[in-house]
């Protein structure tokens, strides 16, 4: 029978997996499987399982109990295994490089860092009352000039600059906050934002990283809308 695999642990884990329960329409007991110094964490399926918010929240549900406990490489949603024997090899074959992650990743959770512009008419002023060209444009524009080749220019010019305050706060946010982290991660920013940022901050320092959070949208003022979530399973730190 085919494995639902959820996590990477150490051999010597809790592994407290009562009262819970996994991924499928009528989920199989949740189990470990050892080799070595490591087990995984596991459990039947006869199905195919799919991103369902049922399943999505049960694969959560499993990491959050096991990262209680102790150091857990979180696998993504979806990966299966085809029995015990694939899974010890897989276990036996990667263990250097599994052990080094969980000692790095102990005592730590993941936590997201977004942001992105909520209101532009404070920036956009800005961006007016700092550039004579962009000044220039807008009061021609606003005067009556019909030349079609005005709003354009002032678009580009002021897309450009928008684009290039935001990448230097962003380029700021970062700096900020890498000192409360072990580790970070940049990704490119999707939809509205222009900050997608993952950290790996180990427990001592969440005090002090939700002090900075606070810190820092004060001082950032309206317009932008700073969004911290975690703490997570540490997805972004494990290859």
């Amino acid at each position: 029978m085919a494995l639902y695999v959820y996590a990477i642990t150490a051999q010597d884990h809790p592994c407290r997996l009562e009262a819970i329960h996994g991924v499928g329409s009528d989920p199989s007991p949740l189990r470990t499987v050892t080799a070595g110094p490591l087990c995984a964490v596991v459990s039947d399926i006869d199905e195919d399982i799919r991103p369902k918010r049922r399943d999505l929240t049960a694969h959560q549900a499993v990491q959050e109990r096991l990262m209680a406990d102790g150091a857990v490489l979180p696998l993504q949603f979806g990966y299966v295994a085809t029995d015990d024997a694939a899974v010890r090899q897989a276990l036996g074959a990667g263990a250097d490089g599994y052990l080094a992650t969980l000692a790095r990743l102990d005592g730590c959770a993941e936590y997201h860092v977004r942001a992105s512009q909520s209101d532009e008419a404070p920036l956009l002023q800005q961006i007016l009352d700092d550039l004579p060209d962009a000044r220039d444009l807008n009061e021609r524009i606003r005067s009556g000039d019909r030349d079609p080749s005005l709003p354009l220019a002032l678009g580009e010019m002021v897309a450009h600059e928008v684009k290039a305050r935001q990448e230097t706060l962003a380029a700021g946010l970062t700096e900020a906050l890498m000192p409360f982290s072990r580790d970070h991660f940049v990704r490119p920013p999707s939809g509205s934002d222009f900050l997608n940022l993952s950290l790996l901050v180990p427990d001592e320092r969440r005090d002090s990283l939700r002090t900075a959070e606070a810190n820092i949208a004060r001082e950032i003022g309206s317009g932008i809308d700073l969004r911290f979530s975690g703490p997570l399973p540490p997805y972004s730190f494990v290859q």
